[in-house]
């Protein structure tokens, strides 16, 4: 079963999670601009009266919630920042302020565990910042924020407890696993 140039490129657009620049489509879908014209056409109708719409900005093109949702995913924002921090989401920053910043899989290895909600988490109160990786997107790096650091009450994360012994720790562990 083939998909429609339209479900094609709401399947990319999903999957990037983010926006796409237009000649990057282009490249990807290979096809050329009149046919993209009208598959973003199409997607647009086909998302009419849907909880997710286009966002078209100059040359780029994003899959985002629809405004029309504003009022409920506010809601939903709002109701998981006046939740206290759970044990994974304070594991997480932890990782995080130790090491001084961290890659997703490296938080992950320490936990042993799959680590995506607690740094979504994380990162809607603020407590960190996401750094994209100029070449791969999913190489980021997460480092505490100024918030993080306020929210712990410390000026600096030199003043968590342990801090030297633990980031040797991380690293001399880090560095026992890249060598076997």
């Amino acid at each position: 079963m083939s998909l429609s140039p339209s479900a094609t490129l709401e399947a990319l657009l999903f999957a990037e999670g983010g926006s796409m620049d237009v000649r990057q489509l282009l490249e990807v879908l290979k096809v050329d601009e009149s046919l993209l014209k009208r598959a973003v056409q199409q997607l647009e109708s086909d998302l009419s009266g849907r909880g997710l719409s286009l966002i078209q900005t100059g040359d780029t093109i994003e899959l985002r919630t629809s405004p029309e949702a504003a009022p409920v995913i506010r809601t939903l924002r709002e109701s998981e920042l006046s939740r206290d921090l759970g044990k994974a989401s304070l594991e997480t920053l932890a990782i995080i302020l130790y090491r001084g910043s961290a890659l997703r899989s490296e938080i992950d290895w320490v936990r042993g565990v799959n680590s995506g909600a607690a740094l979504r988490v994380l990162l809607l109160r603020g407590l960190i910042e996401r750094e994209e990786d100029a070449t791969d997107k999913r190489r980021a790096r997460f480092k505490a924020t100024v918030d993080a650091l306020a929210h712990l009450g410390i000026a600096k994360a030199e003043d968590l407890p342990r801090y030297s012994e633990l980031g040797s720790l991380l690293a001399t562990a880090e560095a026992a696993t890249t060598d076997v």
